[in-house]
């Protein structure tokens, strides 16, 4: 019952804060010799070759990047075909570069450092062209491997406490994380961009399913020690940290029971450093078959801020002046910004990023009548029509509420763990979380939440952004400061992530 233990999350929050002077005094280095692979590789399987030219659904962008992924009929069907597209535009790569030292690969969602922690994993009923059973991802060379045959979908819908969208669905994506990938660079604070990480990978996923007319929920509430073993993870090194059931069907899933396979990986890296506080706050947060269910209910609403001001309604562009590409053509383009050129964008483009970007996550960690877990902050720098400052959106109401007006430039780019990058973009989106209501109806289990929901919805703000053809980049920050900087509104609350969006600058162009 390590769930309502909070002050576990709390040790975790802020133990791995940076601050100016704990960044300055951590001897850690980075050991290229040591330098994890990117890719989860299973020796002994053989794959099953996906298309390699996954269908486009013309679809544009901004039109399915916040919708709720579903239909109004009764059966809903998931194909090879839509789970080759749903995993190569989530977490495939998009484009290879050479250079004279080797290969960059590029892929679709933005990810911490380059390091790709976020594994894909597939529980599949029998499908009109794929057989019963649970297959890995493979982005090196876009194919599955089947790691257990049957259907396997009773586990899952037994360890969600028979969540509908689960016990619907012909296929769940399952999303894990593996440690040592991330902390190589990022040590124990590897947990927190679990969540970022997760999240971009998801916002690209929910919205190539929403193109698609396939149902997709997020399910974060689920008994993690099932949903590990189902998986045949070493929970010691790589752990389940969400579900995405897909489609419908009204064949129920059969009774199933697994065995250990303790397959054969290849090692990630000469040897492993272990951070343990990661791993302690994941068992922290992890749920066990008893409590899923009350968890699960645990969901009074945390009611949104009153304005203490006068509005600035947003003026996003209306549909028939988005553009038209179509979210796979932006997720294909799409790459984190390495410079912007301090350009200004205009007031319609950054409402509309808001506007698309900032609707309700389709998770199962929100109550019914509750819209985010995450507020949004804002310093813009260089928006025409917009007033440079410190700014609170109010998403319910399609509004900013100017908190201070001034230049911010230098500051931001203190704030973003003295960075370039926020200080040149054309605005810095903050988001914080007042994590106390949070912890206390969810528990740990609410920060894994928090953190996911704030990736989520920075994945989509880099959609949106991109859609625009403007850049975005997600970045680190000095958390206390950054809680400061905001404050009083912001006064108790935690950073937990940070997007800059703004013109990239030609010289250096988009990665």
């Amino acid at each position: 019952m390590k769930n309502h233990d909070i002050s576990l999350a709390w040790k975790y929050h802020n133990s791995t804060k940076h601050s100016w002077n704990s960044v300055r005094t951590n001897p850690h280095f980075l050991d290229w010799h040591n330098q994890p692979r990117l890719f989860k590789i299973y020796p002994g399987l053989e794959p099953v070759p996906l298309p390699q030219e996954p269908p486009q659904t013309g679809l544009a962008a901004l039109s399915v990047i916040a919708c709720s992924s579903g239909t109004d009929r009764r059966e809903a069907p998931v194909r090879l075909a839509d789970l080759a597209s749903l995993c190569h535009f989530a977490a495939g790569i998009t484009r290879r570069r050479i250079y004279p030292g080797g290969e960059i690969l590029f892929r679709a969602a933005a990810c911490t450092g380059a390091l790709y922690s976020i594994e894909l994993y597939a529980v599949c009923a029998e499908l009109e062209d794929l057989g019963a059973g649970i297959y890995h991802f493979s982005p090196a060379d876009r194919s599955l491997r089947r790691i257990r045959s049957g259907d396997c979908r009773a586990i899952l819908v037994r360890a969600t406490a028979e969540e509908p969208a689960v016990t619907q669905a012909p296929a769940t994506i399952a999303c894990t994380g593996t440690y040592w990938r991330n902390a190589w660079k990022y040590q124990a604070r590897t947990y927190r961009h679990f969540g970022w990480d997760n999240g971009t990978i998801l916002a690209n996923l929910l919205a190539v399913a929403a193109a698609r007319e396939i149902p997709a929920k997020v399910v974060s509430g689920f008994a993690d020690d099932e949903v590990n073993r189902l998986l045949d993870l070493d929970s010691s090194r790589e752990v389940a940290l969400s579900l995405v059931p897909l489609g419908r069907t009204v064949a129920p899933a059969p009774t199933c029971e697994v065995n250990p396979l303790n397959l054969e990986t290849a090692p990630y890296s000469h040897h492993e450093v272990d951070y343990p506080l990661m791993r302690q706050m994941h068992g922290a947060s992890s749920l066990s078959m008893e409590e899923v269910p009350a968890w699960r209910s645990a969901k009074p609403p945390i009611p949104p801020p009153v304005p203490s001001r006068s509005l600035i309604p947003l003026h996003p562009l209306y549909d028939d002046e988005i553009p038209a590409d179509s979210i796979e053509q932006v997720i294909l383009r799409r790459g984190s910004s390495r410079r912007f050129s301090r350009s200004a964008i205009t007031f319609q483009q950054l409402s509309t990023i808001l506007h698309r970007a900032t609707r309700r996550v389709p998770a199962d960690f929100l109550g019914p009548s509750e819209t985010r877990l995450n507020d949004v902050y804002l310093v813009c720098h260089a928006v025409q029509g917009l007033e440079p400052g410190a700014y609170f959106l109010h998403p319910d109401l399609s509004a900013l509420e100017l908190l201070k007006a001034g230049d911010f430039r230098k500051k931001t780019g203190y704030l973003g763990l003295e960075q370039d990058l926020p200080a040149d973009c054309s605005a810095a989106v903050f988001f914080l979380a007042d994590l106390k209501p949070i912890l206390e109806r969810l528990g740990n289990r609410g920060y894994r939440a928090a953190q996911l929901e704030a990736g989520i919805i920075g994945g989509r703000l880099y959609l949106a952004a991109y859609a625009l053809r403007l850049g975005a980049t997600g970045l680190t920050f000095y958390d206390d400061d950054v809680t400061e900087f905001f404050s009083p509104h912001a006064q108790g609350k935690s950073a937990i992530f940070l997007v800059a969006i703004g013109k990239s600058d030609h010289g250096q162009g988009i990665r």
